[in-house]
């Protein structure tokens, strides 16, 4: 069983029909009782995700009718199966079969696979994990509800799609793909602006094509963006790249990442805004 929460919220299934869920309260407590599955969601938690701000004044009840939505969705077709949204304790356990796999948890996982691919060595290996991570990354979570809990999954699934833009396209530059290293780049970039590790990406991809002029450029811009909006230099370990560069002779090409020991000098490194 396949659960989809990126882009429209459904179930999929092998030998049956796809099941969606309409209502918007029912899908972002479908969302969060699935991302918590392994130790419950709160109740009350629970209420204020679905409505933010405000509670109804008959909360309680109208819970319920929400939860029993959910139910209804994730149920088995054959009643002789076990309930599979209890409540216990005060909180409700959504309980899935071993088999399921959930999109954003899938993403997640392949990122990581993809950057220990990367540390090994096998680009091509890292790249199409990537890849195909970011890929389903790409649509909105929850475009028809906005809470605190809705932003920071928000937040977490763009951290996860920039990583994958990242590790594709370092892989990408130590192949050769130079047009989609950087692609890869770009977008990162264009998604977190502030984070330097994009940027880095972005100045390998130029550098191993051979562009070191545009290298360079990324680093100045880079550089007047953190001034401009946070009044800060670059980070050591971005300065120390922009200097590799500038060591580096204009007729030699930059050296592939797979040949390359010293590819610390340019490395995504996962660690937010600044770098």
């Amino acid at each position: 069983m396949l659960i989809k929460l990126i882009g429209l919220v459904m179930i999929e299934c092998d030998g049956a029909p796809n099941r969606h869920l309409s209502s918007a309260q029912a899908q972002v407590a479908f969302a969060r009782l699935t991302l918590e599955r392994a130790s419950g969601t709160n109740r009350d938690q629970l209420a204020d995700t679905v409505w933010p701000g405000k509670l109804p004044d008959t909360w309680s009840s109208a819970l319920r009718s929400v939860v029993s939505r959910v139910r209804a969705f994730v149920s088995h077709p054959e009643p002789t199966h076990e309930p599979p949204l209890v409540a216990q304790g005060g909180r409700y356990l959504l309980r899935l079969p071993t088999d399921t796999t959930v999109d954003l948890e899938f993403a997640e996982e392949a990122i990581g696979k993809a950057n220990q691919a990367f540390a090994a060595g096998a680009l091509a290996e890292a790249q199409r994990l990537a890849t195909t991570a970011t890929a389903s990354l790409q649509g909105p979570f929850l475009p028809d509800h906005d809470s605190e809990w809705v932003n920071s999954i928000r937040e977490r699934v763009e951290a996860s799609l920039v990583s994958g833009l990242e590790t594709a396209s370092l892989a990408a530059s130590g192949l050769g793909d130079e047009r989609n290293a950087l692609r890869f780049a770009d977008e990162a970039v264009r998604r977190a602006p502030l984070r330097e590790s994009a940027h880095r990406c972005r100045m390998t991809a130029h550098a191993a094509a051979g562009n070191r002029a545009q290298a360079l450029w990324s680093y100045h811009e880079l550089r007047r963006t953190l001034a401009e909006e946070l009044g800060i230099e670059p980070a050591p370990e971005t300065q120390k790249a922009f200097l590799q560069l500038l060591r580096s002779p204009e007729e030699e090409p930059w050296p592939e990442a797979r040949r390359d020991s010293e590819r610390v000098l340019l490395p995504c490194s996962r660690c937010g805004a600044v770098a």
